[in-house]
């Protein structure tokens, strides 16, 4: 009955997160060598080096025609300057040689005349504008240099440093093994979905929710199916679940009711088990987070909502270690005005539901309504995140506030013709 009096103390997101990943440590992972065509989005596991200058000769940015600078000094609209067009790989004083974009410049040339600016008969070349030196041109180790560090492990490859990497040579890049998080859902109420729900059963819809939450940064997942409230079943499913898994995520059961006993079940498992229970968060106030046998574990809310935001919170900045990132990944912040107040809870952080709309070319925030925290509707009604910190008791209508943003910022009507 001790558990029905509710939370004694609450901690603080700030201290709870720092304290949990400080309890344990990724040994570095195992890495795969993948070709350019399938690393997108991977982690490099090593440094990628420039092998040689890039690009490795001067090389003509435009179509036109390649000369000596010093040639169209004198050139201007009254007077045209005229070149002799060579097709040899060097050019003398007065000739000229056409080259495409891309091509290599010939020995003794140092500018390219545009084509359009040109005028070309027979074999003469008429020049109406004076050039400057390595006008038009690419030089030689102009972009990257030999030996210049180009991308450093821990980094998440985009599109820009994989052409990157092929421009310089590189066939395959070393990345880091996907981690491995299992995930499993606790509670009797709660069923499999495609299976039959009694009145009083819910379909489990938090795995796929926090599945697609991991497999969006870029981890794998496993789910480790429905356990009963019966703390020896939950027990041996978390100790099955981390014989093969990364991390673990488990849901429902971390209340403070007689049936949550996820947390207890955790403390059964291994050392040092539950690191926090109880966090100032609102929604996700129940989530805990632990660690056993040097593997994370993150004891999330059986409210699909709670559950997520206790992911963002703790799971996101998790998988980002686990992944071997330099950094942790963090939403991307936009500011924008609110259009109506919005509560907090002092003492405790809350997360609220917002839409991020242009209206009449500026970004507007709307809170997102919703009747109970659990409306998993919010969500897909949403696309970000405003946090009210644990001092404020609110923020003012027409406040300008920052955004989390999860999703693409929404058109007003108004906009639309």
């Amino acid at each position: 009955m001790v558990k029905l009096h509710g939370f004694q103390t609450l901690t603080s997101v700030d201290e709870a997160l720092k304290a949990w990943l400080f309890a344990w440590s990724t040994k570095e992972s195992q890495h795969d060598m993948l070709f350019l065509a399938d690393v997108y989005g991977r982690i490099l596991a090593e440094d990628i080096v420039a092998m040689d200058n890039l690009p490795c000769f001067d090389r003509s940015a435009m179509d036109g025609y390649a000369v000596r600078y010093k040639d169209t000094i004198d050139a201007s609209q009254s007077n045209t300057v005229k070149f002799t067009v060579v097709e040899t790989d060097e050019v003398a004083v007065g000739q000229a040689k056409q080259v495409w974009t891309g091509n290599p410049l010939p020995k003794g040339a140092d500018a390219v005349a545009m084509l359009e600016n040109t005028v070309h008969e027979d074999s003469v070349l008429k020049i109406h504008n004076a050039l400057t030196p390595y006008i038009n041109v690419i030089r030689h180790g102009e972009d990257v240099r030999k030996g210049q560090l180009v991308a450093k492990k821990g980094t998440r490859l985009n599109p820009y440093n994989i052409g990157l990497a092929a421009a310089l040579g590189y066939s395959v890049l070393k990345v880091y093994q996907k981690p491995i998080i299992a995930i499993i859902a606790t509670g009797n109420e709660i069923v499999a979905v495609g299976t039959q729900a009694d009145k009083h059963q819910i379909f489990d819809s938090n795995k796929f929710i926090l599945s697609a939450m991991c497999q969006e940064l870029g981890a794998e997942t496993i789910d480790f199916g429905i356990v009963r409230d019966n703390i020896e079943e939950i027990s041996e499913k978390i100790s099955q679940a981390l014989k093969i898994a990364d991390a673990l995520i488990t849901t429902g059961g971390t209340s403070v009711g007689g049936l949550d006993l996820v947390p207890d079940a955790v403390n059964r498992v291994g050392k040092p088990g539950v690191i926090v229970h109880g966090i100032a968060l609102r929604p996700a106030m129940p989530t805990g987070v632990a660690v056993l046998n040097g593997k994370p574990v993150m004891i999330l809310s059986g409210n699909p909502v709670a559950s997520l935001i206790g992911f963002e919170v703790f799971g996101r900045p998790a998988v980002c270690k686990l992944l071997g990132l330099n950094e942790p990944e963090y939403r991307l912040p936009l500011k924008a005005t609110l259009t109506r107040k919005v509560s907090g809870v002092l003492g405790r952080k809350t997360y609220v539901r917002v839409l991020v709309k242009l209206r009449m070319g500026e970004l507007i925030v709307e809170p997102v309504s919703a009747k109970g925290h659990s409306a998993i509707s919010t969500m897909t009604q949403s696309n970000g995140y405003v946090v009210i910190p644990e001092n404020c008791e609110g923020l003012r209508e027409g406040e300008t506030v920052l955004v989390q943003m999860f999703g693409n910022i929404g058109v007003d009507d108004v906009n639309v013709s």
